[in-house]
């Protein structure tokens, strides 16, 4: 029988290949998004995306924040929303349904693509996250459009200044980030093995259960899924590609669950970043989830109804 310091020290060491995997995607893909910030390419490109903004109702001058969310992420694009619309010119209304944009689609290019070393393909889980996030906001903003809802003037409990950062401080925020990265992967390894010793993460998946399967997640997958929920797409996708090269978890029911990860992750984190903005909680909360639930769903009959030659030959990619 192992000691409990021997179990920690060998999620340690099997730690240690996963965050190497995630610097690998993370680093390259970080400094490549800064420079296409420097020398103004998102700038440049953002009025391709402004009839969009129109079509939801938004100003297109957002098109910039959605487009910096996009690519690089919810905190760069949050910092950045108030500098191209000022905040008395917009209602709860466009504040909510340019945060469904954002919650479901950013930082596309490093999230799916650590969700794709666990084997689902990097332009199945784009697009789908793609369409559902346009799909979700489109939902809100008829809602809101046919019955007025949220129509008060914006009143964000917090304004994000435009700080410009120079090179050393954003090799500084990443080294800070990636560090902290690894404590977080070290901590979550260690603790899903005492809460498996204890029992308590048997009773939190069963209590969880109900949720993910109505999702089409399925038992094996959802300590995964839990993470991801919580903590965001990162870091459960680090553990579900950990899972993955174990052969833990069904090829299907990995491309399921990084499906549901992308629709909903990090719900406690970005959803407190766009509620203090003026967002409304019920919306970015409560029907985020529900969307996610049933989009998650559609997806799965879908996989499940897929041949393994389609399957594998399209969407997934074996572990070797």
């Amino acid at each position: 029988m192992h000691t409990l310091p021997a179990i920690l020290y060998r999620n340690t060491l099997d730690t240690v290949p996963t965050y190497l995997a995630l610097l690998r995607i993370i680093v390259p893909l970080t400094i490549a998004m800064q420079l296409l910030v420097e020398f103004g390419v998102i700038r440049a490109v953002s009025p391709v995306f402004a009839p969009v903004m129109q079509l939801y109702g938004l100003p297109p001058e957002l098109a910039v924040a959605w487009l910096t969310g996009m690519l690089i992420g919810l905190w760069p694009a949050v910092v950045i929303i108030f500098t191209l619309v000022p905040p008395e010119a917009l209602s709860v209304a466009d504040m909510t349904v340019l945060a469904a944009l954002l919650l479901c689609i950013h930082s596309l290019p490093i999230e799916n693509k650590i969700l794709a070393e666990a084997g689902p393909a990097f332009w199945a889980t784009t697009i789908i996250r793609f369409i559902g996030g346009m799909i979700f906001a489109a939902l809100l903003h008829m809602v809101f459009a046919a019955t007025g809802a949220l129509s008060a003037p914006l009143d964000p409990a917090w304004i994000p200044l435009d700080d410009s950062e120079g090179w050393a401080d954003f090799a500084v925020g990443l080294l800070q980030t990636l560090g902290a990265m690894f404590l977080i992967l070290l901590g979550l390894s260690w603790a899903m093995e005492l809460l498996r010793v204890s029992g308590i993460l048997h009773r939190v998946e069963g209590t969880l259960a109900p949720l993910f399967a109505l999702a089409g997640v399925r038992r094996k997958a959802a300590p995964c899924a839990t993470i991801g929920l919580f903590l965001g797409t990162t870091y459960g996708g680090g553990m579900i590609l950990r899972e993955a090269k174990a052969s833990k978890i069904p090829p299907r029911q990995i491309f399921i669950t990084c499906i549901f990860m992308g629709f909903a992750h990090g719900i406690i984190e970005d959803t407190l970043l766009v509620v203090a903005l003026g967002a409304d909680l019920t919306s970015v909360l409560v029907a985020r989830l529900v969307f996610s639930i049933i989009a998650s769903a559609v997806v799965a009959v879908a996989v499940n109804r897929t041949s393994d030659e389609a399957f594998f030959g399209r969407l997934f990619r074996a572990q070797a």
